[in-house]
């Protein structure tokens, strides 16, 4: 059966302390940006939000890379521009829209199932991990944990409600294939150059979307309130910037159903500072959601595995 290589840029391993330093800052910062998602669509149509936001990050970023002597190929445009409409116009744009909706814990909690669906493809379609017993323990645990800190958060359903987890739910699948893609795409080498690649594509795709709904005509920045301001240039500098340049990099060292584990954690910072900005409750329950999420990242980190060749090198590592 033929496998197909992993074609991403690799270089020599990081440190254990650098791997560390970046799995904090997608944890910690990631989980933190569903609460500024919901103060940034308060009074910014969401699409124009996401369309800020990865705009103008995606062109600082993109603008150090060119700075740096980058200079992106055709191909390499086009890659980037699949890997924005998976990321950005669909991944963003519907949970943007959805937190309009959904509380943002709630929202963080349904996106917890990314390593779900990253591990499904990985092992079905693309062939580059082999699921272990512990990969599987791993991902039910993280199921478990999400749903006690559900039980504990959701409040009566309904239709509003309903669509709005279900857009949620989409826009999950849809970063989860881009995940997938990004391992084999002909994305540019330089992991900086491809994250303002991908984010400044998404933005452009997604400014049509918003142009056609009407956000941007009736779009007034005099309505916009100074927390919806300050909500979106901390998603700008630290959601995306920071943090999506961090995770674009993970992706060059780590298994990508590791790197979805920030989607188990995230939850948690979330409800936390739910907790301590908006009065939300801090129970038994959610400190034993805690501890299963742990366990569960912890078990998926140490049973991703990923298929070897006839020498029994790993094949992300023979690129």
């Amino acid at each position: 059966m033929m496998v197909i290589q992993d074609t991403a840029p690799r270089t020599t391993r990081p440190g254990q302390l650098a791997l560390l330093l970046a799995f904090a800052v997608v944890y910690v910062v990631w989980g933190s940006t569903y609460l500024a998602i919901r103060y940034a669509v308060e009074t910014i149509p969401p699409l124009l939000a996401v369309v800020l936001r990865q705009g103008l990050a995606g062109g600082a970023i993109f603008a150090y890379a060119w700075r740096q002597g980058y200079r992106p190929s055709l191909r390499e445009w086009r890659a980037s521009a699949v890997l924005g409409v998976l990321y950005f116009a669909i991944g963003h744009g519907t949970l943007h829209w959805a937190e309009t909706i959904v509380p943002s814990g709630l929202a963080a909690l349904l996106t917890a199932s990314e390593p779900i669906w990253i591990a499904a493809m990985a092992a079905l379609v693309s062939r580059e991990e082999r699921v272990t017993t512990k990969t599987v323990l791993g991902l039910l645990l993280g199921v478990a944990g999400v749903a006690l800190l559900l039980r504990a958060d959701a409040g009566p359903s309904h239709r509003h409600l309903l669509l709005g987890c279900v857009v949620i739910l989409i826009g999950t699948l849809s970063w989860s294939a881009g995940v997938i893609y990004s391992r084999n795409a002909a994305l540019p080498r330089d992991p900086v150059a491809r994250a303002g690649m991908a984010a400044m594509t998404g933005a452009g795709l997604l400014f049509f979307a918003a142009l056609g709904s009407g956000e941007v005509l009736h779009a007034h920045p005099s309505m916009f309130s100074a927390r919806s301001v300050g909500a979106l240039l901390y998603l700008i500098v630290f959601g995306s910037i920071i943090t999506f340049t961090t995770y674009t990099w993970l992706l060059d060292h780590c298994s990508p159903t590791l790197v979805a584990t920030h989607t188990y954690a995230n939850p948690i910072i979330a409800v936390i500072l739910g907790w301590l900005f908006a009065g939300e409750a801090l129970d038994r329950r959610l400190l034993l959601a805690g501890l299963v999420t742990l366990l569960a990242v912890f078990l998926i980190s140490r049973g991703t595995t990923q298929p070897t060749n006839v020498d029994g090198q790993r094949l992300s590592e023979t690129a």
